[in-house]
């Protein structure tokens, strides 16, 4: 299969661990030049692009804040003037705020209306403000894929407070009105929703539990990132010829762990 990915520019954002690691790594064995976004782990981030050089492709590392649209203005332009422009946009950042994954026993009406928007602000808003950076160059060159990274818990829910699940169930609208928008110009736009997937951030889940939640699925497995990563490389490639708006499951809606987002 040919993905027409050699020397092509790609720009994971989130790509200093988990699914967003695994995927810089996989463009980067397609021959990609991978631009990694980070907000923090900038040495786990280096640590990805030396990984993505081994493989064979050429990696850059940048700064971004999805609560901060002018550093993903900024993130934008340094990848262009470094390599003259992005032709895959993998929006795989998320920001939790806080001490990370919200508590399950937290009630809805206990969540400050503040925390909807920074959530939403961030991971949808900041989502949409990276796609809306990119596109102006991938309609110049009547060709783009642009991959965004939900969660099964967009349909699964999440117990206590939705926030996070709602940002993540609107990347989904915002793939479909792109996808009229963006496609008679070459861009092809999907949406990837995993559930738990086995990254390096969920050391805790006991073993028991994976099995049953493994035993639950039609595969009786639960993903690791790279089976993730392969599916981003398929639709954020040429090899994607014209599947577009849609939403595309990882692993089994069956798989479920409602304390822990996809």
């Amino acid at each position: 299969m040919d993905t027409d990915l050699n020397g092509r520019v790609v720009m994971v954002t989130g790509a200093s661990s988990g699914i967003g690691a695994a995927t810089a790594r996989a463009y980067g064995r397609e021959g990609a030049r991978v631009a990694i976004t980070y907000r923090s782990g900038r040495d786990k981030a280096e640590k990805v692009a030396a990984d993505v050089e081994a493989a064979g492709g050429q990696a850059h590392v940048v700064p971004l804040d999805l609560d901060d649209p002018p550093s993903i203005d900024r993130a934008v332009a340094d990848v262009i003037e470094h390599w003259g422009g992005i032709d895959v946009l993998v929006a795989n950042a998320v920001q939790w705020g806080g001490d990370g994954p919200p508590d399950p026993s937290t009630r809805f009406e206990d969540v400050p209306v503040a925390a909807w928007e920074s959530m939403t602000r961030a991971n949808l808003v900041g989502t949409a403000a990276s796609v809306r950076a990119v596109l102006p160059g991938m309609r110049a060159k009547e060709w783009g894929r642009i991959v965004l990274i939900s969660s099964g818990v967009a349909e699964e829910g999440l117990p206590g407070p939705g926030p996070y699940g709602t940002a993540k169930a609107g990347l989904y609208g915002l793939a479909r009105g792109l996808a009229w928008n963006a496609g008679r110009d070459g861009i092809l736009v999907n949406v990837v929703a995993p559930g738990l997937t086995l990254t390096e951030s969920r050391p805790g889940i006991p073993q028991a539990v994976l099995d049953t939640l493994a035993a639950a699925t039609p595969s009786r497995r639960l993903s690791d990132p790279d089976d993730v990563a392969r599916l981003i490389v398929f639709l954020g490639s040429g090899a994607n010829g014209n599947l577009t708006g849609e939403l595309v499951r990882e692993g089994s809606s069956a798989a479920r762990a409602p304390h822990i987002g996809g």
